[in-house]
């Protein structure tokens, strides 16, 4: 897993109490938890640069692109 960080977080007492009748293991919850925000926001990241990426190329003439890609698989 490699370098860990410790985090702390607040819950009502109620709520702990409740998952621990139930064995849940809550560090594997928020780690998981953690997790899945992360891979939400790399998503969103990565769709923001795919539409600036998009914006850019479709300013370029299709044309240039073409001979771009041309000269590009000559030169092998």
């Amino acid at each position: 897993m490699g370098a860990t960080e410790t985090v702390t977080a607040k819950v009502p007492r109620r709520l702990k109490d409740r998952l621990s009748r139930h064995g849940v293991n809550l560090s594997s919850i928020i780690r998981e938890a953690l997790e899945s925000e992360a891979d939400r926001l790399d998503r969103l990241e990565l769709e923001r640069l795919a539409e600036e990426t998009g914006n850019i190329l479709r300013e370029i003439p299709l044309e240039n692109l073409v001979e771009d890609i041309r000269a590009s698989r000559e030169s092998r």
